[in-house]
């Protein structure tokens, strides 16, 4: 089934479940971002407003082009407030969950360790590095299943050869159903298995109006940024209770954007959060070099700014040139299965750069924090307690996330996941 049938069948409607509202004019809208200095500025509210009509199809594409090119020239779209309200709008927007059953089954299966409370993880990046690296979230995300709930919400590649849905969709010798996993089937996904990816067509089916106009911009939007912020598994039963979403780590590729990004999840109530961009402009934390890091944590009035080496992971520094091979999504699947199949040389970059990453995202959860260790079988139970920048124990992380590979568990919800998929139906 293709992405756009299964957003389709996600929302109950077809294409033109929304040919019925009627246009909105915010013609009125754009003469006051352009040019600069109107006496009336416009809000973050009303940018997120105006965006929410996007995914209903009541602005036309001239104007919806004209205001993605606004928000760009004028920087508004790379500030913090228009972001995180956008980001709200977008998920007002997405394919609804029951957020109660996913809950539920979150609660009974969520392995709480240390600080870690059991709940849904992601690991993304903003992508448009332009250094062509490995899929790194992507394979970081399934080492982490291991011991905790991941939500990876990805998509199709747009600035790179291997996107992290075009990677699963190589995956053999079977390839996990990724457009299968719906608000219908989300939790009997998680009932069975660790890892769900929450392919971003499915679940927000209102991106298909903006796609054809973004495809005619030669600049990238504010959509390449909000994305990352708008995972749909971001959910509250009540204005105060705490979202499903415990941890998330985000990269960006350009500098300027770790405050704005680590500002507009502290605006949306994060907890638990590390925004990483490497010395390089990369989006991932730099197996090369310093990465510049902003970390929330609970009870922290702000973001806390830090910069991490691969030294403080125990680890060697490499250059990214032996990390970024520039592979077919064929290629890099194979590099994944010999990963989860630990048939990587240890001292293997890729490794490295993946090891440093899944850390990252078990540092951030809180599960490092715990004083004892019982993973399963392979665990040694040494828990290496020694503190890096910002506090964190980035030694135990890789501690861990070379015991999901060498137990075998990371590859077991792997497969739990690609077997979950392929039972549900079209």
């Amino acid at each position: 089934m293709s992405a756009q049938h299964a957003s389709t069948s996600a929302t109950g409607s077809g294409a033109d479940q929304h040919d019925h509202l009627p246009k909105v004019d915010i013609k009125p809208l754009l003469s006051r971002l352009w040019p600069l200095g109107h006496p009336e500025p416009v809000s973050p509210d009303e940018i997120a407003q105006a965006i929410s009509y996007f995914f209903t199809n009541q602005v036309s594409d001239v104007q919806a082009g004209s205001l993605l090119m606004c928000l760009h020239f004028t920087g508004l779209d790379r500030q913090a407030e228009v972001l995180q309200k956008t980001a709200a709008a977008m998920l007002k927007s997405a394919a609804k969950i029951d957020s109660e059953a996913l809950r539920a089954v979150v609660e009974k299966r969520g392995r709480k360790e240390g600080e870690y409370h059991g709940g849904l993880c992601d690991i993304v990046g903003t992508g448009g590095d332009s250094h062509n690296t490995f899929n790194i979230s992507t394979t970081s995300s399934i080492l982490a299943s291991s011991l905790l709930l991941l939500s990876k919400h990805g998509n199709k590649a747009s600035t790179s050869k291997s996107g992290s849905a075009d990677l699963l969709a190589c995956m053999i010798p079977r390839s996990p159903q990724i457009s299968r996993v719906r608000p219908d089937t989300i939790s009997s996904l998680y009932a069975s298995s660790n890892y769900g990816f929450l392919f971003a067509p499915v679940f927000h089916p209102g991106m298909r109006y903006v796609a054809p106009i973004r495809r005619q911009l030669p600049w990238r939007t504010i959509f390449n940024l909000v994305g990352p912020l708008a995972n749909p598994v971001d959910l509250h039963s009540s204005p105060t209770s705490p979202s499903l979403l415990e941890a998330r780590m985000i990269g960006v590729a350009r500098k300027d954007l770790g405050p704005v990004f680590s500002t507009a999840l502290h605006l949306a109530g994060a907890q638990k959060a590390l925004v990483v961009c490497g010395e390089e402009d990369l989006d991932e934390i730099s197996c090369a070099g310093n990465t510049l890091c902003w970390r929330l944590t609970p009870g922290n009035a702000k973001p806390e700014h830090f910069v991490l080496h691969p030294s403080d992971f125990g680890l060697p520094a490499h250059p990214l040139s032996t990390v970024s091979p520039g592979k077919e999504p064929t290629e890099n699947a194979a590099i994944l299965a010999k990963i989860l199949n630990n048939e990587m040389p240890e001292d293997d970059p890729i490794l490295h750069f993946v090891l440093i990453n899944t850390a990252a995202l078990f540092v951030v959860s809180g599960i490092c924090e715990a004083d004892t260790s019982d993973m399963g079988f392979g665990d040694d139970g040494q828990v290496i307690k020694e503190r890096g920048p910002g506090g964190g124990r980035w030694k135990e992380g890789v501690r861990r996330a070379r015991w999901a590979i060498t137990s075998g568990e990371a590859a077991r919800q792997w497969k739990a996941f690609v077997d979950v998929t392929n039972g549900f139906s079209e």
